[in-house]
């Protein structure tokens, strides 16, 4: 077991596209979508130790410990590895809830990969995979860090590298349940299935954007507001939107000229996520 405090990046993700290709009879949805990882996001400080004990600190406001995808995750890792290691997690949140950015995947992903190397559990990228696929349909591209083109319900990956632009991502003010989107009755589920390379080539949509646009206001002045600068969908099923840039000095001047009703910031799309990296120079310094 590795003792030492660590500090490990849980970094955003934009769906690049979103495409619905239908509906299982268990209500979960076929999609075809492509993730990218921002070099923005959450971080958790981790100290393991042998006391049998997860500690999370600060306790996150209506959420109980063991509801916490930060807590299940280690919970689940431990149980699979059969061990009864402990360690005390810290959270600096940075990435808002319901926003579309997989703040709640990537902080359980972090945790998995983080704590598999500190308690020297040994498993493999596909068993942490498959652990958190069993907290999140998002959680294994989290896992694997590379960019990547999902099908199936999210799960079923296929590496991608898409440009990597500079983004401004906007966030109104509210809050979106991704199950009031998916359960929506005037939510399109027939979008033709297409390879990778017609989808690259394509034009990039986001087939939940016109329900969300219309139930949420706030979201479709948001979107109004961008599109008056650059190319701009909602991520995932939102509330988060963004807009795409070569330079990072065009997405800073457009960010200057946020409304006072926009949170937002500006990030660099990449296709290693910044938790591989950061694995890769742990795993580095301790050999």
């Amino acid at each position: 077991m590795i003792t030492r405090t660590t500090r490990w990046p849980a970094p955003a993700k934009l769906n690049l596209f979103l495409y619905i290709t239908g509906r299982r009879p268990n209500g979960y949805h076929e999609l075809q979508t492509l993730f990218q990882f921002l070099d923005f996001g959450d971080t958790l400080t981790i100290t393991a130790n042998p006391s049998g004990q997860i500690r999370l600190l600060p306790d996150i406001d209506g959420v109980a410990t063991e509801e916490n995808l930060i807590y299940r995750a280690a919970d689940a890792l431990r149980r699979a590895a059969g061990i009864q290691a402990g360690a005390d997690i810290e959270i600096d949140k940075v990435l808002p809830m319901g926003g579309g950015l997989g703040g709640g995947s990537s902080n359980a992903a972090t945790t998995l990969v983080a704590l598999n190397y500190l308690w020297q559990t040994g498993l493999s990228d596909d068993a942490l995979a498959e652990i958190g696929l069993r907290l999140g349909a998002d959680v294994p591209v989290f896992v694997r860090g590379f960019s990547a083109f999902a099908e199936g319900v999210g799960e079923v990956l296929q590496p991608a590298a898409p440009q990597e632009k500079w983004y401004l991502v906007a966030k109104p003010e509210v809050s979106i349940a991704t199950v009031d989107i998916f359960t929506h009755p005037d939510l399109p589920r027939n979008s033709a299935k297409k390879s990778l390379e017609a989808r690259l080539a394509g034009v990039y949509e986001n087939d939940c954007e016109k329900i969300v646009r219309r139930v949420y206001p706030e979201v479709d002045k948001a979107l109004s507001w961008l599109l008056e600068y650059a190319p701009s969908r909602l991520t995932g099923t939102g509330a988060c939107v963004f807009a795409e840039f070569s330079t990072q000095q065009d997405a800073d001047a457009i960010l200057k000229k946020l409304p006072d009703w926009l949170q937002g910031f500006v990030a660099k799309g990449v296709n290693t996520s910044p938790l591989l990296n950061t694995l890769n120079a742990y795993s580095t310094d301790s050999q």
